[in-house]
């Protein structure tokens, strides 16, 4: 418990500046969080087998362009960049036809394009909504970790009826509607006080976020689950890697961005 205590000091002293200054700062660390997540995400070795190294570093470098350099007039709908996109795909398809004695298939092509397209995308995301507003960006942290806390204590005092046993044995029906209830309450009052005006409207659509945080969380535990490990890392002891910590917000800013665009 202490171990775990003293990682969330850090990272909250590390990071909380980070936010507050946003700019080229929130940027640069976006851009590291995201490398540290595609680490993870390769190190993942049940479903694909060992990529080349070559073949890594163009995909990492593919994934830091997507990141670093978005929101320019080549954007296409909720900030990817299409350039950077189709620059990916070349780059990491084309080259399945050099390598031989199946050192580096089209399997292995499409995992690793899945990859930088998913990050590219989450962590664009994180950096877009910083530049709308760093209250905007709080309110989906709020939601995040709320949820995800009092899912678990409300699981731990009256949780009974499991959720999915068999990827996250510790979930409960009782602790997704006690996160969602605090959850959805605390942000919506943060939201009303320094963003914008109660409404109907802001309740329905920050509750949905809230169950789509758990629905992320479930699917990065399914990660997991397939692969046989409790983290996908151990950047911070006690409580694991970034995606670890990041999960639920991964979802959570893809479908605020799409609310955002039609609303």
């Amino acid at each position: 418990m202490l171990k775990r205590i003293i990682s969330a000091v850090v990272a909250l002293a590390i990071f909380v500046p980070v936010i507050i200054l946003g700019g080229i700062y929130f940027k640069v660390a976006v851009s590291i969080l995201s490398v540290l997540a595609y680490k993870e995400l390769l190190d993942l070795k049940e479903n694909v087998r060992e990529i080349p190294n070559a073949i890594k570093a163009v995909g990492l470098l593919n994934l830091l362009l997507i990141v670093f350099f978005a929101y320019s007039k080549f954007e296409i709908t909720l900030g990817i960049l299409y350039k950077g996109l189709a620059v990916m795909l070349i780059s990491l398809l084309i080259p399945t036809l050099f390598y031989k004695d199946n050192k580096y298939t089209t399997r292995e092509a499409f995992y690793l394009t899945g990859i930088v397209s998913f990050l590219g995308l989450v962590f664009t995301n994180f950096i877009y909504i910083r530049n709308l507003s760093i209250h905007c960006f709080v309110y989906l942290l709020l939601i995040c970790a709320l949820t995800d806390a009092f899912a678990m204590f409300t699981g731990m005092l009256i949780g009974k009826h499991k959720v999915t046993p068999n990827i996250s044995p510790k979930k409960t029906i009782e602790g997704c509607f006690g996160g969602a209830i605090i959850g959805t309450t605390v942000a919506v009052i943060y939201y009303s006080n320094l963003i914008g005006k109660f409404s109907i409207k802001l309740c329905l659509i920050t509750l949905l976020l809230s169950i789509v945080d758990q629905f992320g969380d479930l699917f990065f535990s399914k990660i997991k689950r397939e692969n046989k490990i409790k983290d996908f890392s151990n950047i911070m002891p006690g409580h694991g890697g970034v995606l670890d910590r990041l999960d639920s917000l991964c979802f959570v800013s893809i479908v605020y961005l799409i609310f955002i665009s039609i609303i």
